[in-house]
C-alpha cells in the first residue's frame, strides 16, 4: 500500500510542523493572488462573482455531468479580486467599529442526514459516525496529523435526520439540491451546514466557496459512507469532509491551474499538473520546485495518503474567514 503504514502512524501520533502563532496575521501570507486581483478592485468595490461555483472531490474513474471539479482561470481571477475587495470592506468596517480580526475560530456545525428511509442502505447512518467526523476535522485542522495548524475548530450543534426520497440521492446542481438546501439550511455565514447522503455521479462531495452575501446554497455536501467507519473503501476515514470544508474556507485544489500561472493561489504548495489518485509516491508532474503535494488534503488521493495543510493554506483560510464569514 505504499505510504499507508507511515501515514497512518502520523495520523495517530499527531506531529505538527508549525504553530498557530505563525498563522494569525490577517494579511494573506503565502497567498499568491491572480495578476488582476488588486487592479480589478481599485476603489474597494468589486462585483461579487456571479456563479455559486462548487468544487468536488471525485473518486478515480468518477465523473460529474457538470464537472464541478475545477475553476477556470477567469473564475480564479474573479474570486481573488473579490477577496481583495471583501478584505478592504471588512477593514473599513472594523476600523469604524473598533473591532479586530479574529485569530482563532470555532465553527458551529449543523449536520443534515438525508435519507431515503430508516435503513442504513437508505442513508440512515448512526450519529456516532457524525461525531467521529467532527473529531477527524478537529484533528486535521489543528495540525494533529502533520503539516500546519490552522485557526479553526469545529463544534457540532445539531444532527438533523431528514427522510425525503425526492432528495435522495443528492444530485449536484439539481433543482432538488436547491430545494433541499433552501428548506434546511440554518444559521448565518459562520454556520457550517453539512449535507450527508448518497451522491450522484460517483462524487465524494462538493462545496461552495464563501461569498459576501449569504446564499441558500452555502454549505458542504459529503457522501455519508465516506465518514469514519463508512463503506466507501479507501475514502472512509473522514477526509472528504476535511477536503470539502477547505473549499468552504476558500481553498482551491492543489492542481488548480496546472503547472502555470498562480495555481492554487498559495505559494507553499508545489504546482501539480493534474489530480493525484491513490497514493503515487514521488509523483512530480511539473518542472518547478517540489514534488506533487499528494499528501495535501486538497488533492484527490486516498484518505490514508492525505494528512496535511500548509502554512500558506492555513493563512489563506483565516484571511478568507475574516473577509467573508466573521460576524
Amino acid at each position: 500500500m505504499g505510504l499507508r503504514p507511515n501515514l497512518l502512524t502520523r495520523r495517530t501520533a499527531g506531529v505538527a510542523s508549525t504553530t498557530l502563532a505563525l498563522l494569525l496575521s490577517t494579511a494573506a501570507v503565502g497567498v499568491v493572488p491572480a495578476a488582476s486581483a488588486f487592479s480589478a478592485a481599485p476603489s474597494g468595490s468589486c462585483a461579487e462573482p456571479a456563479d455559486v461555483h462548487s468544487d468536488a472531490r471525485v473518486k478515480k474513474g468518477g465523473h460529474a455531468k457538470l464537472d464541478p471539479n475545477a475553476l477556470t482561470a477567469k473564475q480564479v481571477r474573479e474570486r481573488d479580486a473579490d477577496l481583495t475587495a471583501a478584505l478592504r470592506e471588512r477593514a473599513n468596517f472594523r476600523a469604524g467599529a473598533g473591532a479586530t480580526p479574529l485569530a482563532t475560530v470555532t465553527i458551529p456545525v449543523v449536520v443534515h442526514v438525508i435519507q431515503r428511509d430508516s435503513t442504513r442502505a437508505g442513508g440512515n447512518i448512526p450519529d456516532s459516525m457524525v461525531t467521529q467526523q467532527i473529531a477527524v476535522l478537529n484533528t486535521a485542522y489543528s495540525g494533529g496529523t502533520g503539516g500546519a495548524a490552522t485557526a479553526f475548530s469545529f463544534q457540532l450543534t445539531k444532527v438533523h435526520h431528514v427522510t425525503n426520497a425526492a432528495w435522495y440521492p443528492i444530485v449536484e446542481g439539481s433543482s432538488a439540491e436547491r430545494s433541499m438546501k433552501t428548506s434546511l439550511r440554518e444559521g448565518g455565514k459562520n454556520m457550517l451546514n453539512i449535507y450527508l447522503g448518497e451522491l450522484s455521479d460517483d462524487l465524494l462531495g462538493w462545496a461552495t466557496f464563501p461569498q459576501r452575501k449569504l446564499n441558500s446554497m452555502d454549505g458542504v455536501v459529503v457522501l455519508s459512507e465516506s465518514l469514519p467507519g463508512g463503506t466507501a473503501t479507501n475514502y472512509n476515514q473522514g477526509d472528504t469532509g476535511t477536503h470539502e470544508i477547505g473549499h468552504w474556507l476558500n481553498l482551491y485544489h492543489t492542481f488548480q491551474g496546472g503547472c502555470s500561472g498562480s495555481g492554487d493561489s498559495v505559494s507553499d504548495t508545489p504546482a501539480e499538473a493534474s489530480p493525484a489518485y491513490e497514493c503515487p509516491t514521488g509523483r512530480d508532474t511539473c518542472t518547478g520546485t517540489g514534488k506533487d503535494p499528494i499528501t495535501n488534503f486538497m488533492d484527490y488521493t486516498y484518505d490514508s495518503c492525505m494528512y496535511q495543510f500548509t502554512a500558506g493554506q492555513a493563512s489563506r483560510m483565516l484571511t478568507a474567514w475574516n473577509a467573508y464569514r466573521a460576524a
